[in-house]
């Protein structure tokens, strides 16, 4: 029995779309097809199943019965589209990158060694552990084997050399580090496009719905002016409204300078991993012309097992990867399947009779603060971006103007990876963070309202002019 209680708000909530009646203008087809997506969502909430395997379950029936094309032949061919779509291998090729940071050791080298560089004043390793983060972000497309994978087991042998611990002086120096490492990683998570699985899927929503294509190097220009200016705003304002006691880090030093003589010197390995990941780096930014980004990713992944990297046992063991290939082919072509039933278009017409009264400008800056917001709501981004995005998207093109459309689809892609910092649940790696017990329930919620405020603010004042620039919309 214990089983089937997860199963019944969605199927609750699919159900109650199924028996509204069905909108004028819009297929019962397309109605029956949305009570199938609304299920599909809130399942991803309730987790029945893993999110993989009802992804699988989606299609499965939409396919089945036929809700999206007429054939089985086409229900099939959409049914599986999602698996030769290059961003979802882009994703899994992202996450062998981050399997061979974690087998060569690499990630937690960096790590240490900005600890033991930086780490003589709280302040000082409060950045060193924001840098560790920024430094692997472009090659880790998951932002809880990131952060939680790899920088908390550093960040937690911290607090404890100062006799700080959830018990016991947990704002000495331990709610500090534990707050600007989850700040930190919900911010590098919009820096790149690589460096959260979610970003690469809206790329792709917003190639297909509002015919504009994010290239690897376009995201990262358009994001960093102000994205760098908020990387060093986080751990000084952390400093600032949720100050440590202790302000001088002289043992975490000493700590990581002795857990890197523990590790030896740098491994051949350990060399060859950053090699091939500075050549896939610049085949991302400079060979964008002559090379897809995901045929970089296949060869230097072919390179990682030539050399020796990675071996293709461990690559049949990343079970994470195999996870996100199969739960965002199937999420892909969930989301696609809105647009062929006609949902997305008959949502888009409805938007624009609704906004055709507010000017542009307004409109753009009320939908991003909007979607940013709804997050509250979501346990994942993933969910949010598959189950809100679309929407949104079809709003903006139905309201915008060339000269605004592309900037404020900009702006929604970029707010996916910061939106993660409102809740203890928001993403991935906020549980284990909060779950620590360093900073309290109170405080978390304080915090990420705050951060999310400057994260949302820095978007629209700084990045959305920017966007407007560099899209044309001067």
């Amino acid at each position: 029995m214990r089983r089937l209680i997860p199963w019944l708000p969605p199927l609750a909530l699919g159900g109650l779309v199924l028996l509204l009646p069905v909108p004028a203008g819009l297929e019962p087809a397309a109605w029956r097809y949305l009570a199938l997506f609304v299920f599909v969502i809130a399942a991803l909430v309730t987790e029945p199943l893993p999110g993989p395997a009802i992804g699988v379950l989606g299609v499965s029936i939409a396919a089945g019965l036929g809700l999206v094309k007429p054939t089985p032949a086409e229900s099939v061919r959409w049914a599986l589209s999602g698996f030769s779509n290059e961003v979802v291998w882009l994703v899994f090729s992202a996450t062998t990158f981050a399997l061979g940071y974690e087998v060569t050791g690499l990630g937690r080298r960096i790590a240490l060694t900005l600890v033991a560089k930086l780490g003589s004043r709280t302040l000082g390793l409060g950045y060193a552990v924001a840098l560790s983060d920024l430094v692997l972000s472009p090659f880790m497309p998951s932002n809880t084997a990131r952060s939680a994978g790899t920088i908390y087991p550093v960040v937690k042998n911290i607090p404890p050399l100062y006799g700080s611990s959830p018990t016991e002086n947990p704002r000495a120096i331990g709610a500090y580090l534990f707050w600007v490492a989850f700040a930190t990683t919900c911010l590098t998570s919009s820096m790149f496009v690589t460096s959260q699985a979610p970003n690469l899927l809206a790329t792709e929503m917003a190639r297909t719905i509002a015919n504009v294509d994010v290239t690897w190097t376009g995201w990262m220009l358009g994001f960093l002016p102000v994205g760098l200016v908020l990387f060093v705003l986080t751990p000084l304002v952390t400093y600032l409204v949720y100050p440590p006691a202790i302000t001088n880090g002289s043992r975490v030093a000493g700590w990581a300078a002795t857990e890197l003589g523990r590790m030896g010197p740098v491994s051949r390995r350990e060399i060859t991993m950053a090699i091939l990941a500075t050549v896939a780096l610049a085949g991302w930014i400079f060979g964008s012309a002559f090379v897809a980004a995901v045929t970089v990713s296949l060869i230097v992944i072919s390179l990682m097992l030539l050399t020796g990297v990675v071996t293709w046992n461990d690559i049949l063991s990343n079970a994470a990867g195999w996870n996100v290939l199969v739960w965002f082919s199937t999420l892909l072509a969930l989301a696609n399947g809105l647009t062929e039933v006609g949902f997305i278009p008959w949502f888009a017409n409805l938007s624009a009779a609704r906004l055709s009264m507010i000017p542009e400008m307004a409109a753009g800056v009320g939908i991003v603060s909007l979607f940013f917001l709804l997050h509250y709501l979501f346990a994942s981004t993933s969910a949010h971006t598959v189950a809100v995005l679309p929407a949104f998207l079809a709003a903006v093109v139905a309201f915008g103007s060339a000269r605004v459309t592309p900037a404020v689809v900009l702006m929604l892609l970029y707010t996916i990876g910061v939106m993660g910092v409102l809740t203890p649940y928001g993403t991935g790696p906020a549980p284990v963070w909060f779950h620590t017990g360093y900073i309290s329930t109170r405080d978390f919620w304080k915090l990420g309202l705050l951060f999310g405020l400057l994260y949302l603010g820095g978007l629209l004042l700084v990045g959305f002019p920017i966007a407007l620039r560099t899209t044309g919309g001067t």
